[in-house]
């Protein structure tokens, strides 16, 4: 049985204060909420998603908004840089932004595309670049409108502590496509036209060590709960551990950590985020799974309160 995914499905990470989260991602970027949650590991901390409008796979970034714990370090093991794709001709408009909100960014160039790198306010590292493909991002937002709005991932680049292994699983187990090197980095293409590139550094940095302003794991695409378990028997005949399925409420997901320590897991396409709300309403306020129904006030008096506001 040889299986390909379609690509990213989420990214998470580790932050600081959520209103400083929520004030850059949707602030700044612009992106939707399209989910309030708890973590299910550890009900006293949120799980934030952003996404478009419609939430799709392929563009939702997720976060642990951990107020005042201590500083990661980026490194082996971990996403190094998690890329974003806006629509042709819109760089300029990011120029300008991220100026406004005095975001410091660098530009570069790497396997023949221009790209702005910046960090957010915790120390993820993240970059914006032009592509054709994607569908228009139809959610508005603080001056972001759709012809300028990021469409969703990119992609993300992989740092692994032993690159050669992680490049044969990319390969030869999700089943990207391996388009070829260029300096430190090779580069790989999965099926889905956003969340399709993924490029992995070739020489080992260092092991990183968890914390605020670090990607806890990256999630592949699985279409449906067969395909996941299809998934799951094929990574595990592979010799990888796999963990048993684990409901996510939004997605079932599967996890297993490849051999250059890189945390990766395979989420579900469906149900996804409007199944427990409307469309129009997700994301406007906190939703819990049923098991933490019952212990709603205690949570809500715990958790930090944040709003989505348009910034100045």
């Amino acid at each position: 049985m040889n299986k390909k995914t379609m690509g990213i499905h989420h990214i998470t990470a580790i932050v600081g204060h959520p209103q400083e989260n929520v004030d850059f991602y949707a602030g700044v970027l612009g992106l939707r909420l399209v989910k309030q949650t708890v973590n299910f590991d550890d009900p006293g901390t949120y799980h934030l998603y952003f996404g478009n409008g419609g939430g799709k796979p392929g563009t939702i970034i997720t976060f642990f908004p951990w107020a005042g714990a201590r500083q990661g370090i980026i490194g082996d093991g971990q996403v190094g840089v998690t890329s974003y794709v806006v629509p042709k001709g819109a760089t300029e408009f990011w120029e300008k932004r991220l100026e406004k909100f005095n975001v410091p960014f660098t530009k570069m160039e790497r396997f023949g595309e221009r790209y702005l790198e910046f960090d957010d306010p915790h120390g993820l590292h993240l970059e914006i670049v032009e592509r054709e493909e994607g569908e228009a991002n139809t959610w508005t937002f603080g001056g972001v409108t759709s012809d300028f709005a990021i469409k969703g991932f990119g992609g993300a680049t992989l740092l692994s502590a032993k690159p050669n292994k992680t490049a044969e699983l990319l390969e030869n187990v999700l089943g990207l496509e391996k388009i070829g090197p260029e300096g430190d980095f090779i580069r790989f293409r999965s099926l889905a036209d956003i969340g399709n590139i993924i490029d992995l550094k070739l020489t080992p940095k260092g092991r990183g060590k968890m914390g605020v302003g670090t990607v806890h794991h990256i999630a592949w695409r699985a279409k449906d709960d067969q395909d996941q378990l299809d998934w799951q028997r094929y990574v595990a005949g592979n010799g990888y551990g796999v963990t048993p399925v684990q409901d996510r409420n939004y997605f079932n997901a599967i996890y297993f950590r490849e051999h250059g320590e890189i945390l990766f897991e395979i989420a579900t396409d469906p149900p996804g985020f409007a199944h427990d709300e409307s469309q129009e309403t997700m994301g406007e306020k906190l939703m819990l799974p049923t098991q933490y129904e019952p212990h709603r006030a205690q949570l809500e008096q715990s958790l930090l309160p944040f709003e989505v506001r348009e910034l100045n």
